[in-house]
């Protein structure tokens, strides 16, 4: 079996205007339309058994809403192979009950995205937020690093990643991309004595450009075989979680890139499905 902690999805009727946008202003192609369904066509292809979306409330009257239809999605499509998480603005007033709504929900977690939600990660107003989440034994998943579309901004780095553990202690908490998107010399310093998991989310292989981008904003190499075999040996292949960013990395690539990496079938089982079953308990 192969999880896919991190992918996204769009309602039909926003996904081509939404993945048009965002491919734009990232400058690179997607690999699915967006939908739903599109996701679950590119499973198919990739030999991917359960897909969590990460739904992202970019303000606070989107939270209520979102959580609602990631509940209604995952009575209608578990069968499909698809769970969602909740979502959280760290803005939203009432984000207690919120959260234990999203726990009553059956929600095995919650995304935020400190660069969309213009809050660093280790502020007070998150803080709050991932004391009340450990607390519901909830897992959070969290943008980590630099962002495609936002050269130069970083919200949650490794240093607040550091902070926020020192603080709160250990709870269910994943540093996506690595744990922090082109930041990865500083997260194989200060995060490999955590208990942080990370995820593969669109971290391995190079980035394409679309045909009418001239020159990506980043480097476009991400990480090759032998740099991520440095994470495995800083991290354990026990805290590293299978994700593609999908739409914006191919599935069946993502998976391909870890099926031929030079880990024996036990490690590359946890990668691709143990670990995750761990968190989700399922």
């Amino acid at each position: 079996m192969t999880i896919d902690m991190h992918t996204h999805t769009f309602p039909d009727k926003i996904a081509a205007a939404t993945i048009d946008k965002l491919s734009r202003v990232a400058g690179i192609p997607a690999h699915t339309n967006g939908t739903l369904h599109g996701l679950i066509d590119s499973m198919h292809e990739a030999g991917i058994d359960l897909s969590v979306i990460l739904p992202v409330a970019t303000n606070t009257h989107q939270v209520e809403k979102i959580n609602d239809s990631a509940a209604a999605l995952n009575e209608k499509f578990s069968d499909a192979g698809i769970f969602s998480f909740g979502c959280i603005h760290p803005d939203f007033t009432n984000f207690r009950a919120e959260l234990g709504r999203v726990k009553n929900f059956g929600l095995k977690g919650i995304k935020i995205h400190p660069v969309y939600q213009d809050i660093n990660l280790d502020d007070a107003k998150f803080l709050r937020i991932l004391d009340r989440a450990a607390e519901l034994d909830l897992i959070v998943v969290t943008h980590a690093g630099l962002d495609i579309g936002f050269p130069n901004v970083v919200r949650c780095s490794p240093q607040m990643i550091r902070h926020v553990v020192d603080e709160i202690g250990n709870f269910k908490f994943v540093a996506a991309h690595m744990g922090g998107w082109k930041n990865w010399r500083d997260v194989l310093e200060l995060l490999g004595d955590t208990e942080v998991f990370i995820d593969t989310a669109f971290s391995t292989g190079e980035m394409t450009a679309r045909a009418d981008v001239a020159k990506l904003a980043f480097d476009a190499k991400l990480l090759d075989a032998a740099q991520f075999m440095t994470f495995v040996k800083v991290f354990g292949a026990d805290r590293i979680l299978f994700g593609t960013d999908s739409p914006w990395s191919s599935q069946k690539f993502s998976r391909d890139f870890v099926e031929k990496l030079s880990l024996d079938d036990d490690d590359k089982s946890k990668i691709l499905e143990l670990n995750a079953r761990r968190l989700l308990k399922v």
